[in-house]
């Protein structure tokens, strides 16, 4: 199954919800057990709707005796964490990227309880400590990520919910909250909505907001809005050129992203839609689900524009469509679509692939004049039809090629039973997304997903560069483009030279340009550090489809993986594959060194650590021997990356300096590494962290 914060990133940010809080210190999760949450600290730093939000808090023991406990994270889907550190024993640690999938199990046992689920959440980080935390101790953590905000006609929304009420009531010593934004576009309004300022300001360019509260309760959800000029649209990229050792691969030093919305009126209008939504009915949608499916659908119909043909198609064993063709918007045919969608009852198997059958070929009286789509919702495995993922995947797409033209499928999964793999796979063969939800977001998501595609201004968009120097650029398939959202994307670029970016498609049926002009940095730009992430994140996205696409357990999908993991661990960027460790490699190379360690060797540390560019390891012999001795460099990925050799003459304090480069002689990027000292007979095994 796709992991459930896999989504197509840079889209359409109105699928890019912060949904994110304070952690939790876990020491009993079936029972409730926690750590007390003394203060916590929210910094997010924004640049044109990119956020590096760093959060910090501070937990005690405020239990009678001693315990373990492990952290949780309520991660938002679409955000991907890049840091953690932890502060325990009067001490700050950092914990490593490991390419092993992280652990979600919790203390006391496999069953949370329902307040701990649902404030975690679909898509929680874990992170166990090997601290015993003493009565009244305290540890702190740090969390970093960075995601994108949702935008819509101007308007940005930055949310966090702050309510930690499912967890604690007691109230906490300090609330403390900072947001800075730099915007390329002017910042015509900006206000906190759930709080009173502290301090605030707004130049047009650069707004700052905080507030600092104490002694109260964490109950208030934290909203941030500004508003961005609706006059000053078109095109705004941020680069920079990064040094050749802080580039962990051989794509080029530069690192590039770019918003663009072009200006609608450059058009005549807003293209007509060709439109079906496909409803699932099945047993299991009873309830709720079906009520807020049925919601979503009557507000979907009412707000079609004219000019728009519809259609409905429903589904469960057998499949029911409102016409056997899609029929003009107008009022009389929006009156049957309201009846006979207040008709639709939840009841029987699921018959996805009946549903396309009957869906899909009504589109073939369409053209590629209108922007033809289909939403389709479900929350379950295909129990009927066809049932097999890939052949299902690769049914609906024959069947939209079929009618030779070009359909946008935008799915939404409901609840844990959707099939996740399907529907982003779906979505990813026909120019769409997907998103999963919970049982109780479907009306509030699908009628404000529907605001953001009902008027289309650019269908069968493509990009071109006007040199070579550029690549790597993602997505690799760009959306149709609507009034009032964006498109941002990122990539690569080997030289700082003068670059246009042509976007082109078809409007009214007739062909359509916007160039821009994208400026490149010729060197590194301290305020773009982030796009590095922001463009490791796109790629293993971008990866994590053709992963899922490919046969499982093949050779094909096995490298595929092996990519993902490195990007992960070269760049900083958590994935399905990957997770923070405290350990990490040291682990697994002692697993090895079973052998008793005789009196006298031991490590002596390396000088400096963190080192920038190079560090002296030390260690001790306690016998009298005579021989060469290696020390292995390894990386996160566990692959030696440099041999050094000593030469051992009896008992004494040794040292070895490895000046940062790999054994290819190329410098050796910022991350964790480790030394194994090889006796043959016992291994000495330390970490060190490579920090530029």
């Amino acid at each position: 199954m796709i992991h459930k914060y896999l989504q197509f990133f840079f889209l359409y940010m109105i699928f890019s919800v912060s949904l994110f809080a304070n952690g939790v210190a876990i020491v009993n999760s079936t029972a409730g057990v926690y750590f007390k949450l003394v203060d916590t600290e929210i910094t997010s730093s924004v640049e044109d709707q990119v956020a590096i939000v760093k959060t910090t808090q501070t937990f005690k023991n405020s239990l009678s005796y001693q315990t373990a406990f492990k952290y949780a994270f309520p991660m938002p889907e679409n955000a991907t964490a890049t840091k953690l550190r932890w502060f325990v024993g009067g001490e700050w640690y950092e914990a490593a990227i490991s390419p092993v999938p992280q652990d979600s199990t919790t203390p006391g046992g496999s069953d949370p309880n329902a307040n701990l689920k649902t404030y975690l959440g679909d898509t929680p980080l874990y992170f166990a400590i090997e601290d015993i935390i003493q009565p009244d101790s305290l540890v702190k953590f740090e969390l970093t990520y960075v995601e994108l905000l949702p935008y819509s006609f101007g308007n940005v929304r930055f949310n966090y919910p702050n309510d930690y009420s499912l967890i604690q009531s007691a109230p906490l010593a300090a609330q403390i909250f900072n947001f800075e934004l730099i915007s390329s576009r002017t910042i015509e309004n900006i206000q906190l909505l759930s709080h009173t300022t502290n301090t605030f300001s707004n130049n047009g360019h650069n707004a700052e907001l905080s507030f600092f509260i104490e002694a109260e309760a964490a109950d208030t959800d934290i909203k941030v809005q500004y508003s961005l000029a609706l006059d000053e649209l078109g095109l705004f990229s941020f680069s920079t050129y990064q040094s050749p050792d802080d580039v962990p691969d051989s794509h080029g030093n530069g690192y590039f992203a770019f918003v663009a919305e072009p200006d609608p009126t450059q058009n005549s209008g807003v293209i007509d839609k060709v439109f079906t939504l496909i409803i699932d009915r099945s047993g299991s949608m009873s309830g709720t689900k079906i009520v807020q499916a049925k919601d979503a659908a009557t507000y979907i119909v009412n707000n079609l524009n004219e000019g728009d043909k519809f259609n409905i198609v429903d589904f469960s064993t057998g499949v029911s469509s409102f016409r056997t063709e899609h029929v003009v918007y107008n009022e009389s045919n929006k009156n049957d679509a309201l009846s006979y969608i207040s008709s639709i009852v939840a009841t029987g198997g699921t018959n996805i692939s009946g549903s396309f059958d009957v869906a899909v070929p009504q589109f073939s009286t369409a053209n590629d004049s209108t922007a033809n789509i289909i939403i389709f919702l479900t929350d379950g495995e295909a129990t009927a039809g066809i049932t097999y993922t890939p052949n299902l995947v690769q049914h609906v797409t024959d069947l939209i090629q079929s009618t030779e033209t070009n359909i946008s499928l935008f799915n939404f999964g409901i609840g844990t039973g959707a099939n996740e793999q399907l529907l982003t796979l779906l979505a990813q063969n026909n120019n769409g997304l997907s998103r999963f939800l919970g049982n109780d977001e479907l009306e509030e998501v699908m009628t404000q997903f529907y605001n953001q595609i009902r008027n289309p201004v650019l269908l069968n968009t493509e990009i071109s560069f006007s040199n070579t120097a550029v690549s790597e650029v993602y997505p690799v398939n760009l959306p149709n483009m609507f009034k009032g959202q964006q498109l941002i994307a990122s990539g690569r670029y080997t030289e700082a030279i003068p670059t246009t970016i042509t976007f082109s498609g078809t409007a009214f049926g007739q062909p359509v340009t916007y160039v821009y002009e994208l400026a490149l940095a010729d060197s590194t730009n301290p305020t773009y550090q982030f796009l590095p992430k922001v463009w490791a994140k796109q790629k293993i996205e971008h990866l994590m489809v053709l992963y899922y696409a490919a046969a499982s357990g093949s050779n094909e999908q096995n490298l595929i993986k092996e990519e993902i993991i490195e990007i992960s661990t070269a760049y900083g960027v958590i994935t399905e594959f990957t997770s923070f460790q405290t350990t990490d490699l040291e682990d697994e190379l002692g697993e090895e060194n079973t052998q008793f360690i005789p009196e006298g060797y031991a490590l002596q540390g390396n000088f400096p650590n963190p080192f920038n560019p190079s560090t002296t390891i030390r260690f001790s012999v306690g016998d009298a021997v005579y021989k060469s001795v290696k020390v292995n460099i390894y990386n996160a990925l566990g692959e030696v990356v440099r041999t050094l050799n000593v030469e051992v003459n009896g008992r004494g304090f040794y040292e070895v300096t490895w000046d940062g480069r790999f054994e290819n002689g190329l410098t050796a990027p910022s991350g964790v590494y480790f030394y194994v000292v090889d006796f043959e007979v016992f291994n000495l095994i330390g970490k060190m962290v490579l920090l530029k």
